[in-house]
């Protein structure tokens, strides 16, 4: 008997768990996930550190040595997640040496205050890769217009990136393209591109929620026919622009020196809406050489009862091309929802950013107050 997290990965899944703390990594619970739910990596954001940070279980004592030193915030917060980073690589150094650097990942991002300042963001992912100083790291950079350039210099430097916030189609072809740019340069450096990995986070629960609020809106029976059809088709048809582009001379050519596909990854995969079932953005994006980044509520509900049918993305491409004409003739714009979602993605990032930022400054004076 196999069980349906081993099935995922049989099919070509790369799992990886969304969340990480520094509980998890002293508790022994992640190298649980590992051993029993096939978790072969893990994503982290600013919402992630902002939830484990501000519990305040395991993070007492280095908040205290941090404010002994007379660390600002931000000196504390690059400090506290960069270690939990490190540590977490740590764990998953044997799946990273296993995988020859597919997986055994650890995805570390930069301020989201950063999103729209290119060589700020060049210079962070820089800093963070050194900090944590472990080869399976990948550094995030968001697909904003500022953020391309910058993922194209980063991998120019031979450092992996995690591409994230991707919402359009239009979005992900700029994304290959400054990932593909980056490698030719990194070739130019006489880095070895086979050492450089990349994935690219295309979100997918966030486009029905933003499509079915239109719809509902709407009111059509064509439109409330539409409602939760969104998402997968746009993952499914982002994994064949996946294809085709990887597929085309330029892309092959830095293959044949060593260089890596970058891998198509789900995320935001929990599902939003209470009506569909919660394995949703699991079982119907499977294809391989695809990651699927989940939290555990949703890694618990595939271990428990996701049915895995193999490849449910490549014979699909017919039904989510006629579900975009559908959406496009009850009137929904796709080009600004994904608009939307991108700007608003931004921003959550950033409000997480600074919540984290007001908690750790509370912590750190509670903590001078407490050694005085």
């Amino acid at each position: 008997m196999t069980t349906p997290t081993a099935d995922l990965s049989a099919a070509g899944v790369s799992i990886w768990l969304d969340d990480l703390s520094r509980q998890r990594i002293t508790t022994g619970n992640l190298q649980e996930l590992i051993d029993t739910r096939d978790v072969v990596g893990v994503t982290t954001n600013p919402s992630i550190f902002q939830a484990a940070i501000s519990a305040g279980i395991g993070y007492e004592e280095a908040i205290s040595a941090q404010a002994a030193k007379g660390s600002d915030t931000d000196a504390t917060i690059f400090a506290l997640t960069t270690t939990d980073v490190r540590d977490a690589c740590d764990i998953f150094r044997p799946l990273y040496d296993s995988t020859k650097g597919v997986d055994g990942r650890v995805s570390i991002e930069v301020s989201p205050d950063l999103a729209h300042d290119t060589e700020a963001t060049i210079v962070e992912a820089k800093a963070l890769y050194a900090s944590v100083d472990r080869p399976n790291v990948l550094i995030k950079i968001p697909a904003t217009k500022a953020g391309l350039p910058a993922i194209t210099e980063v991998i120019a430097a031979g450092i992996s990136v995690n591409v994230t916030l991707i919402f359009s189609l239009e979005r992900y072809a700029e994304v290959i393209a400054a990932y593909l740019a980056g490698l030719a340069r990194a070739h130019s450096a006489d880095f070895d591109l086979s050492s450089i990995h990349s994935v690219a986070s295309f979100f997918v629960s966030r486009v029905d929620t933003e499509v079915d609020n239109r719809l509902t809106a709407i009111g059509t029976d064509e439109a409330l026919a539409l409602k939760s059809k969104a998402g997968v088709a746009n993952a499914r048809l982002a994994y064949e622009l996946f294809e085709q582009k990887f597929a085309e001379k330029n892309a092959q050519d830095l293959l044949a020196l060593g260089g890596n596909i970058q891998r198509p990854l789900w995320a935001s995969t929990g599902v939003k809406d209470p009506a569909l079932p919660d394995t949703l953005y699991v079982t119907e994006l499977v294809a391989p050489g695809t990651v699927n980044t989940m939290p555990e509520k949703t890694l618990q509900a595939t271990f428990d009862h996701g049915v895995v049918t193999g490849d449910t993305i490549t014979g699909n491409y017919a039904d989510a091309h006629a579900a975009f004409d559908a959406l496009a003739a009850v009137g929904v714009d796709l080009t600004d929802v994904t608009q939307v979602l991108e700007d608003e993605g931004v921003e959550k990032f950033i409000a997480s950013w600074h919540d984290l930022q007001a908690t750790v400054t509370t912590a750190l004076t509670e903590a001078s107050n407490g050694s005085r």
